[in-house]
């Protein structure tokens, strides 16, 4: 795990897959790393090519959003880095689920119809669609487990006011619309997604990444309907097919399970899963850059003098 030293840096965080550097308390330099995290363990192996996928799938979001809320970012230096303005992060992930897939549908398919304070409907399958996107919030955990959390939780622990929180949902709701509208355009179904949000001074600010696949799941919408209708296994772009692949292999992130072997064909296939939604999201081809570490300095310090110039 490498670790810069930048002009101005008060502060170095390094996450399951960023690594997060603060300078002058203003600024933040995100690095996504070709790390890669499921159930909340960083697995052994890089993916290839994955934080250049994930930066310029976010970069180019959060682009596509601007005119909903403000956002963070201010640039994007090299292909796996991006500068913005620090926020305040309230400690809540957004979840917003317009299918019942995932860990909405293990709480389904368990017998239990509430879900963060939120009651889902009876009669569902997995993966059909909920009347109306849902939130689905959890709490943002510095180490180990995200947990659910209610509206009513949120704002009785003054996690968000309930001012705060009314804005959080209304650009939860239009932020996954757009996705949604972004996604059919390309042919997809964003089944769900999270956001991340937080505050200078008094104004919220949309952060982190946005519709990556680390943080979405997307269905392809052709024959969707006819899948349902069958019982048949949806075809999605997401990172759900390593996590089932780590259940098949029993290791779901709890205490005494061994991450299982990861081969090379195996940490190809992720590789080209990354790749397969940047091409299917963006809707260009996917130029990888092979970047050294001390160009990637060269590059965002060169970025930040400009920014940091009075």
């Amino acid at each position: 795990m490498s670790s810069y030293q930048f002009p101005f840096q008060t502060n170095v965080y390094h996450g399951k897959v960023r690594d997060v550097y603060s300078i002058k308390n203003d600024w933040l330099v995100m690095i996504a790393s070709n790390r890669i995290s499921a159930f909340d363990v960083i697995l052994p192996r890089p993916i290839p090519y994955k934080g250049q996928v994930l930066n310029q799938i976010a970069a180019y979001m959060l682009e596509a959003t601007r005119d909903i809320c403000p956002n963070w970012l201010v640039e994007v230096p090299t292909p796996n880095s991006s500068i913005g303005k620090r926020c305040t992060p309230f400690k809540i992930e957004m979840v917003v689920r317009g299918n019942v897939v995932g860990h909405a549908w293990r709480t389904y398919s368990s017998g239990k119809r509430e879900l963060c304070g939120v009651t889902m409907p009876e009669g569902l399958r997995e993966n059909d669609f909920f009347p109306s996107p849902i939130i689905t919030p959890s709490t943002k955990a510095d180490a180990g487990h995200d947990e659910d959390i209610s509206k009513e939780e949120i704002i009785a622990k003054g996690l968000a006011t309930e001012a705060e929180w009314a804005i959080l949902e209304d650009y939860t709701l239009k932020l996954f619309a757009r996705g949604k509208e972004i996604a059919a355009s390309r042919g997809l179904i964003l089944a769900d997604t999270k956001y991340e949000f937080g505050k200078i001074g008094d104004t919220i600010y949309l952060m982190d990444e946005v519709h990556t696949p680390d943080s979405s799941r997307y269905f392809y919408a052709d024959g969707f309907e006819q899948r349902q209708a069958t019982g048949d296994k949806q075809k999605q772009l997401s990172k759900e097919f390593v996590r089932e692949w780590l259940i098949a292999n029993n290791f779901m992130g709890k205490e005494g399970q061994t991450v299982p072997e990861m081969t090379d064909e195996w940490i190809d296939t992720i590789s080209k899963r990354y790749i397969e939604l940047y091409e299917k999201v963006i809707g260009k081809t996917f130029v990888p850059e092979e970047i050294s570490e001390e160009k990637t300095y060269e590059k965002i310090q060169i970025a930040l003098e400009r920014l940091l110039l009075p």
